[in-house]
């Protein structure tokens, strides 16, 4: 079992055809496709999976597909959220039964925002997870948005938790909260929200970030200026990639997936979750801004 991870982890989207079923060879080549952009593992079920369109036996399914289909390419965190305990356990044993090296378990909001119950909740999932455990903040409606004290007690109480995953704005100020008095249990921290606040994640420390997955190569490029100390490409890449972000935090899934039918690598961009829809004037933006892209790293075709 690998304790540390660091670097690109985006959160794959759920692939599905047309009529609303599950295209698992979509969803594979979405998984090579990141893995031969260089990334340094993958996460699923997350928010940007729709994980909770899905039903329990759905998503114990595609953990194991994802696993088998990563193949030890990359590593492979299991999203482990669920509507309780016992949910969160299985998923967490099918990802530790299809080589996840770690869990990543948002706090659940049936709990609230108790520090001691949450503390609890996570101390008992690592007696059955049968992995080391990430706390993802995610801020409300989808998270609890925890305080940094109350998220310091969560990973205090349990030496199973080994990083957090911090959305709760503002990110950067509380990753550097968490790093000034680090748990001695914390390995690290990760940064999330689709990837758009990366260059100040990373400033203040992150070890990486868990983006969404329809420009892996461009994250990848970013990670790699910022491991050689390049500040000035770090910059570069990340002024390059604001508008497909700022796109992405509105259309959400929508976005991902149109961006990767648009590579070739999947037939449908349905999503289960509800959003905003694309209109024929968001379909030009999304054109204007992919060209922009290319001329900034050529997007790499699908193979």
């Amino acid at each position: 079992m690998k304790d540390q991870i660091s670097g690109v982890f985006p959160v794959l989207p759920t692939i599905f055809s047309a009529d609303g079923a599950i295209d698992s060879g979509g969803l594979a080549n979405v998984i090579d496709f990141a893995i031969n952009c260089g990334v340094d593992g993958v996460v699923f079920p997350g928010l940007a999976s729709e994980y909770d369109m899905l039903t329990l036996q759905e998503r114990k399914d595609l953990i194991a597909f994802v696993g088998s289909q990563v193949a030890g390419r990359g590593e492979f965190i299991v999203g482990a959220s669920g509507s309780s305990l016992e949910e969160s356990a299985q998923l967490a044993q099918a990802g530790a039964g299809a080589g996840a090296v770690g869990a990543m378990v948002m706090t659940p909001k049936y709990i609230g925002a108790d520090a001691v119950l949450l503390g609890e909740f996570y101390a008992a999932l690592a007696d059955s997870a049968g992995l080391p455990l990430m706390v993802q903040n995610a801020p409300v409606p989808m998270g609890l948005g925890l305080s940094g004290d109350k998220l310091r007690d969560v990973v205090n109480s349990t030496d199973a938790v080994r990083w957090v995953k911090e959305e709760n704005m503002p990110c950067g100020q509380r990753i550097s909260e968490m790093l000034a008095n680090p748990p001695a249990n914390l390995l690290g921290v990760f940064g999330g929200a689709g990837g758009r606040y990366i260059t100040d994640e990373l400033a203040r420390g992150a070890i990486g970030s868990m983006p969404a997955a329809e420009t892996p190569e461009i994250h990848v490029a970013l990670m790699a200026a910022h491991r050689s100390g390049n500040s000035e490409e770090v910059r570069n890449l990340y002024e390059a990639m604001l508008p497909i972000l700022m796109m992405q935090a509105v259309f959400r899934w929508r976005l991902t997936k149109e961006t990767l039918r648009r590579r070739g690598l999947i037939a449908s961009a349905y999503t289960r979750a509800p959003g905003p829809e694309f209109d024929a004037g968001d379909h030009d933006e999304l054109t204007r801004i992919l060209v922009r892209l290319d001329q900034v790293i050529p997007r790499q075709a699908a193979a």
